[in-house]
């Protein structure tokens, strides 16, 4: 968890490529993996391997490893179809086509990274233009700016910048259309109150922190005019992979008439899968969700605390953690039939009325 959030996972590991390749490339004597091709594809495969199953729902890290794995398998094929050369000529062929591979490697791992923050700022134009004509179609006053709650961290500490879900709500504010951004603490690691507070705080966009538990209450107390999260895998259908507590908001929302809104590169998109059923839930070290992070404010007994002083605090009793004593998935999965809208950087896929599925391809 030192790294989160689907895109941000997917640019990390193409740089962490990238950036190995680029150092190897400048050892004496030269790394013996770049002597050949097939030497360089034999020493890569078990990292991708590695990088791939790290984390395993968000879909943009398996997206990020096929475009290097398609570098290496370009190559291959290339140098199999060229007539061989023989003696020095022929080494120094493959030599100079090894370091053509490499610096592929490099640029499209780069590339990886550097595309997430033009996108980002497309989906947050559409999202947001998006919500407010549905806003207003259903004859809300939109003078005043929109109540969007959002749910996770979907800003830059979860991409390469701007953000998914949480750049729909910095271009509402931007643009003067934002009266109010809610979010949730998006306990057990708590993205919402550490992370998106941060952002929120730091963009200067007013702002309302609440408990998971509180969604209901607020869509009771307030006029929120739309939810907006992010997705770390998108089945066929439109069922949606996101940070745990994601499908409570949805239903919710459902209830309340308030569209949820999902915001999404296209690299989240699964088309390979039919539904959601098929997409594999991480489940995190159940002692994860028995503990709380962040700044000591008070001690018992009183004495000085210095200032930022960090902790780590258990709040449960020691429970039977590998006996299904705490039950712990990262993840849930909202059915499509709850979403009003898919947003991409292609545009906006919405569900028909009475449908109960999504037509993601449209906008792949």
């Amino acid at each position: 968890m030192k790294i989160r959030g689907a895109p941000a996972i997917a640019s990390l590991a193409a740089l962490s490529i990238a950036s190995y390749l680029s150092r190897a490339t400048k050892q004496t004597p030269t790394p013996a993996f770049l002597d050949s091709l097939e030497s360089l594809e034999a020493h890569l495969a078990p990292i991708f391997d590695h990088l791939y199953s790290s984390r395993p729902t968000a879909v943009n890290l398996g997206g990020a490893i096929a475009r290097l794995r398609g570098v290496l398998a370009s190559a291959k094929e290339k140098q199999t179809s060229n007539v061989a050369y023989d003696g020095a000529d022929g080494a120094a062929a493959a030599h100079s086509s090894v370091e053509s591979v490499v610096q592929g490697l490099i640029a499209e791992g780069r590339a990886v990274a550097d595309e997430d923050v033009g996108r980002n700022k497309t989906m947050g134009r559409i999202g947001a233009d998006w919500i407010l004509d549905n806003a207003q179609k259903n004859g809300f006053d939109t003078s005043n700016g929109l109540n969007v709650l959002t749910v996770c961290n979907t800003g830059s500490l979860a991409t390469s910048g701007y953000g998914t879900a949480l750049g729909i709500i910095t271009h509402l504010h931007e643009v003067g259309k934002l009266r109010r951004a809610y979010y949730t603490q998006s306990t057990p690691y708590h993205q919402g109150s550490r992370l998106t507070a941060l952002e929120l705080k730091t963009l200067q966009i007013p702002s309302t922190m609440i408990c998971d538990s509180m969604v209901g209450s607020l869509f009771q107390h307030e006029s929120i005019h739309a939810v907006v999260v992010g997705a770390d895998r998108v089945a066929k259908n439109g069922d949606t992979a996101n940070k745990i507590g994601t499908y409570n908001a949805a239903v919710i929302a459902k209830r309340h008439r308030v569209p949820f809104v999902v915001c999404c590169p296209v690299s989240t998109l699964d088309l390979s899968i039919p539904d959601g059923s098929a997409i594999p839930i991480e489940y995190r070290p159940p002692i994860e969700a028995c503990l709380v992070r962040g700044r000591i404010v008070s001690r018992e007994g009183g004495g000085g605390i210095e200032e930022a002083a960090q902790a780590i605090v258990q709040i449960t009793p020691d429970l039977a953690l590998e006996d299904h004593g705490v039950f712990n998935p990262s993840f849930d999965v909202t059915p499509s039939e709850l979403i009003a809208a898919i947003v991409t950087e292609k545009g906006v896929a919405e569900r028909a009325p009475q449908a109960t599925s999504i037509s993601v391809s449209e906008v792949s």
